[in-house]
Order: C-alpha cells, then sequence, then structure tokens
C-alpha cells in the first residue's frame, strides 16, 4: 500500500490531499499553527510510511518543514520551477486544493528523491548569513545617505583620514558634523576626544588628526548653518553606519562559532585565500555539501551551470543559468579575487587557471576584455575543489 500526502503551503493555511493506492480518500485545509498540525500528525499516524510531498514556498513551509522533522518524517520539498513543470502538463484549474490533490497524483508518475536532512546547524548559518545580506544592504544605503547630507554640513570631512569609512571615522563624523562645532574647542581637547573614541589610537596621531580637522574647517563653508536639521541629520546616519557595521561583524562571530565545530570549516579554511568570513558565509549559504550528488549539481545550485542554445544555424553564445544563489555567486566571485591575490605566496590550480586564460583575453587600451567570464569559469572550477575537499574530508594541496 501506497500512501501519499500532497500539500500546498499557504501563508496561513495548507491545503491537505490524503491518496492511498492512486485514489483520494481524504481532504482538509488547515491552520499552519499547532492545532494544525495537531490535525495532520493524526492523519500521518495512521500509517507507518506516509510519503509527503509539498512546494518550497519561501518562509511558509519552514513552519511545515520543522513540524515534519521533530515528528521523525522524511518528505519531499519540491522546487517551486520544478513542481510548476510537472504540474503543468496536468491541464486543471489551479486552486490550492487541486495543487495538493495533483502533488499527490503525481507522485505516483515521478520518482521523487527524499529532501535531505541537514543538520539545523546549517539552517541557522543559512539565516544569519541572510540576515548578513540584509544588514549589509541597510548599511549601503546608510552610507549613501551620509555622504549627501555631509555635503550639505561638513563636505570637506571625508577627507579627515585615508578613506571615508571605519569607526574613528564615523565618530569624527557623529561628533563633528559641522565646522562651526570646532569654533570653541583646541587641539588638545579635540585630541583627547578622539582619543577616547575607542578607536585606539596613539596620542600622536589623535593631535594629527584633530591639527587637520582644524585645517579642514576653517576652510570649509558649508551648505547649512549650524542650527539646521541637516546637521543632526549627518550625526543620526554617521551613528546609524556605525551601528549597521558593528552588527555585522557580531553576525559573522556568531557564525564562526557556529560553524567551526563542522568537518568542513577546516577544510575550508585550507584553500588560499579563504578567511573566516568566507568560509562561514561559504557554508551558511551552500548548507551541507554532502547532499549534492556531484560537483556539476553544485554549480546548478549557485546557478552558475551553462545554458546552450541553437536553432538551425543560429548557435547562441553559451551562457550560465543564473537560477540558483546569488548571495553565493557574489561571495564566490569575491574569493576567486581573493584566490588571485594570495596566489603569489599559496599557489593553488584555481589561480593557475584564472592567469593562464587572462592573458589570453583581447585587450582594449591596454586592459583585458572579457575577465568577468574568466572569474566565472574559475569559480566552476572552485566549486570542484571544494566539492571534492567536504565530501573527501580532505585538506587543500596544491595538486587538487
Amino acid at each position: 500500500m501506497t500512501v501519499v500526502f500532497g500539500i500546498d503551503v499557504s501563508k496561513d493555511t495548507s491545503a491537505i490531499a490524503e491518496n492511498v493506492d492512486r485514489v483520494l480518500v481524504w481532504q482538509s485545509k488547515i491552520n499552519n499553527n499547532w492545532f494544525g498540525f495537531q490535525e495532520l500528525l493524526k492523519r500521518l499516524q495512521e500509517y507507518s510510511e506516509p510519503q509527503i510531498v509539498f512546494e518550497a514556498t519561501g518562509v511558509y513551509s519552514k513552519r511545515l518543514s520543522r513540524f515534519l522533522e521533530e515528528n521523525g518524517y522524511r518528505y519531499t520539498m519540491l522546487n517551486p520551477l520544478a513542481a510548476k513543470k510537472q504540474l503543468d502538463g496536468l491541464r486543471t484549474r489551479k486552486t490550492d486544493k487541486n495543487d495538493a490533490v495533483n502533488l499527490a497524483d503525481t507522485q505516483f508518475i515521478f520518482e521523487r528523491r527524499l529532501t535531505y536532512y541537514q543538520k539545523p546547524v546549517y539552517r541557522d548559518l543559512m539565516d544569519l548569513s541572510r540576515f548578513y545580506e540584509q544588514i549589509n544592504s541597510d548599511l549601503v544605503t546608510e552610507k549613501n545617505r551620509l555622504h549627501k547630507s555631509l555635503q550639505m554640513t561638513f563636505p570637506e570631512l571625508e577627507g579627515i583620514l585615508d578613506k571615508p569609512s571605519g569607526k574613528l571615522y564615523w565618530h569624527i563624523v557623529a561628533t563633528m558634523p559641522h565646522p562651526d562645532l570646532l569654533n570653541n574647542m583646541t587641539v588638545e581637547e579635540l585630541a583627547t576626544q578622539l582619543k577616547e573614541s575607542g578607536a585606539h589610537i596613539s596620542v600622536t596621531r589623535a593631535t594629527i588628526i584633530a591639527k587637520k580637522l582644524f585645517t579642514l574647517g576653517q576652510a570649509s563653508f558649508p551648505g547649512s548653518v549650524v542650527e539646521a536639521p541637516d546637521v543632526d541629520e549627518t550625526r543620526y546616519h554617521s551613528e546609524q553606519v556605525a551601528r549597521l557595521d558593528t552588527k555585522k561583524n557580531e553576525i559573522i562571530a556568531k557564525m564562526v562559532k557556529l560553524a567551526k565545530p563542522l568537518p568542513e570549516f577546516e577544510v575550508l579554511m585550507s584553500i588560499p585565500g579563504f578567511a573566516e568570513k568566507t568560509v562561514v558565509r561559504l557554508i551558511g549559504e551552500l548548507g551541507d555539501i554532502r547532499r549534492f550528488g556531484s560537483s556539476n549539481k553544485l554549480n546548478a545550485f549557485v546557478g552558475i551551470d551553462l545554458r546552450h542554445y541553437e536553432s538551425g544555424n543560429f548557435i547562441a553564445t553559451d551562457h550560465i543559468s543564473k537560477r540558483g544563489d546569488h548571495i553565493a555567486r557574489a561571495i564566490l566571485f569575491r574569493a576567486i579575487a581573493n584566490i588571485v591575490s594570495a596566489g603569489r605566496y599559496q599557489p593553488s590550480r584555481v589561480n593557475d587557471y584564472y592567469r593562464e586564460h587572462k592573458k589570453k583575453l583581447p585587450k582594449v587600451n591596454g586592459k583585458a576584455v572579457g575577465t568577468k567570464k574568466v572569474t566565472v569559469a574559475a569559480m566552476g572550477r572552485l566549486l570542484r575543489t571544494i566539492y571534492h575537499l567536504v565530501t573527501n574530508n580532505e585538506m587543500f594541496k596544491y595538486d587538487v
């Protein structure tokens, strides 16, 4: 006897279809809460090995998957694109009830694999990675706002340090967002204030910065007076930037603490150019790499698998699908730059591949054209290396 539960998950409710040997025996709609899941549990407990299939619906399906995992039930969670392709051929009216029935019916047709069970730590790392990405996006927005407001209050301040960034810079902007605020201060007082900013600078450096700040203040003629709302806005944005930057560091620290006990942490740390931040973010985005049957499947998950198109005499240029984790692609893209930078002291096959193919690129005005394609190709080789190292629990060696 084959029992299949097809579940269509929505925001607040889920439609359920219970199919026994291709016969629909029960339908219901439950709330996505403890009481609704208890109703589903009663039906599941009537059978020894029920098959459960549902479509991934982002955060809405996470409650169901957690409930099933905690009660010891394996399930098949379908990719939305795969589910659409499988159900489109049935030519039925689309409703939540029908979707649940069709998911159950098609389970008898398609050989769907059970979803790989990942330890909760991988889910926590992914959530933290996405939170980090959100905070980073907010940080970019706040930096742009800070730059805009600073042009009205004290534009010369962006030249006070080597670059307009960092804890010390944001402290200076928050305390001195307008040159008129320097009028009643001395160099010594300002140097003392900078020394106590928590940026760990010497008295000598604090004095040098204080003198430069006074010089910039004397030359500045801002678009707003010191009493203008722009000054408070500048101070607010600088404080927000500092707070968000601190939060980013806290998230990475949490991720490192969670990821360190995992065997792949040290494996990935052995790759040249990889630091803790790159490693934990990759683990957070890729999850348990052992669940992939091959490195090609890992490439597809990230979205760097090639797409080929030809029709008649026309053959299009191959390009990557981009149907995958765009955050992982961005991390890998930056990782290649790190590997190439470290290549002089820590050689690797990925670095060799990148440099060899970059030499073959055409040049326009002395600059190579097409470096992005070479970087993406190197990302594929890097993923292949990562897959081999993690699945075999090996440390990095040059000949890998």
